[in-house]
């Protein structure tokens, strides 16, 4: 992440069911060209994707998103750890500590844990080796952006053109 960006990251925020995010990850690479066309690299090698916060997004500080996306409950094991996320829910479902005319964070560089995509992170909470994290991340943004923002978002658009272009 950018160190003035606003954004709290994906780990705790963005989880999703696993296996359903696999199975629209899969969906997606059947049916959409340009997708599978931005992850094959010159004689159809693989590109590694290269996950990054993108500046203006903070689509991970919405941290209330409803049912579709994991509970804290089920996502920490320590009780304490739930707690301090949801006491960083606002009325509105967003961060405390979002600021949404700047989107920014107020407390970035002293950010909990969980609003860092970290290995040691992505691996406590959920299993994700290092190895994996860049493509876990990037799915997990996707997710997130796609519900908070939509489909057509320019923040998803931003996010795509950024990862791409971080991966050449």
């Amino acid at each position: 992440m950018y160190p003035a960006t606003a954004t709290m990251t994906p780990p705790l925020s963005l989880a999703v069911n696993s296996a359903a995010r696999r199975q629209r990850r899969t969906a997606t690479v059947k049916t959409d060209k340009k997708q599978r066309q931005n992850t094959v690299g010159f004689g159809g090698e693989k590109k590694e994707l290269s996950w990054h916060c993108v500046e203006g997004c903070g689509a991970c500080c919405k941290l209330d998103k409803g049912p579709s996306f994991a509970s804290p409950e089920e996502i920490f094991t320590d009780p304490s750890h739930v707690e301090l996320y949801k006491s960083l829910i606002g009325p509105d479902g967003w961060c405390i500590h979002y600021e949404k005319s700047t989107r920014k964070c107020s407390i970035y560089s002293e950010r909990p844990f969980f609003c860092r995509v970290e290995p040691e992170v992505f691996e406590s909470l959920y299993g994700i080796k290092e190895k994996k994290l860049n493509k876990e991340a990037c799915s997990f943004c996707r997710d997130t952006i796609k519900a908070i923002y939509g489909s057509n978002s320019k923040e998803l658009y931003n996010f795509e053109k950024s990862i791409r272009s971080s991966s050449s």
